[in-house]
């Protein structure tokens, strides 16, 4: 009797290896276009496209300005567009104010901006506990907020996707857009990092 294998006892990561095996074997999916268009979202699309948006807004305010009114064409303005960035609205962090973003239902996420969604994000405990209980949450991710900062949690979906505008480090008001670019990180786009 040979055993079977219930593939709901497979990890995510395994059934997703097994899947794209069986759709290469039957001749339905080319490795190495996969390996490209995941290529092209790790390293091209990625936060590093996001980091160029938030900078241009710390040192232009006209942009910025655009930006918080109509997210999705100023990102368009440099360049940044695509599939999962059909409507994107930029939510400014304050001194007062922490916005935090997350898909409850799966993992919408604005990738031109952002790149591929990275695990955590994707997990149904971190979907489900940021919007009941953030302060723990990102607290557990290693930020922990004064009490005075209102935390605001935002739903991503297949209509609309979210961008977080960090606040601008202190001590960098003399820097270039590039080197601003390098103190932005995805998880500041996504408000789990301040």
């Amino acid at each position: 009797m040979s055993a079977s294998i219930n593939p709901d006892r497979l990890s995510p990561a395994l059934r997703t290896e097994a899947l794209e095996q069986l759709l290469t074997e039957r001749g339905l999916v080319d490795p190495a276009v996969m390996d490209k268009f995941i290529s092209t979202y790790e390293n091209d699309v990625g936060p590093l496209n996001g980091a160029k948006v938030v900078a241009k807004a710390w040192t232009d305010p006209e942009y910025r300005a655009r930006l918080l009114a109509e997210g999705t064409s100023a990102i368009k303005e440099l360049g940044f567009a695509g599939p999962q960035g059909e409507h994107i609205v930029v939510l400014e962090n304050t001194d007062t104010v922490h916005h935090v973003v997350t898909c409850t239902l799966c993992s919408c996420y604005p990738w031109p901006v952002l790149g591929l969604p990275p695990g955590w994000y994707k997990d149904p405990a971190y979907r489900a506990r940021i919007v009941r209980e953030p302060r723990a949450v990102l607290a557990e991710m290693g930020l922990t907020l004064p009490d005075d900062v209102e935390v605001k949690v935002w739903d991503s979906s297949s209509e609309v996707r979210y961008l977080v505008l960090p606040l601008r480090p202190e001590g960098t008001e003399d820097a270039s857009e590039e080197e601003l670019a390098g103190h932005v990180t995805r998880d500041m786009m996504v408000g789990v990092a301040r």
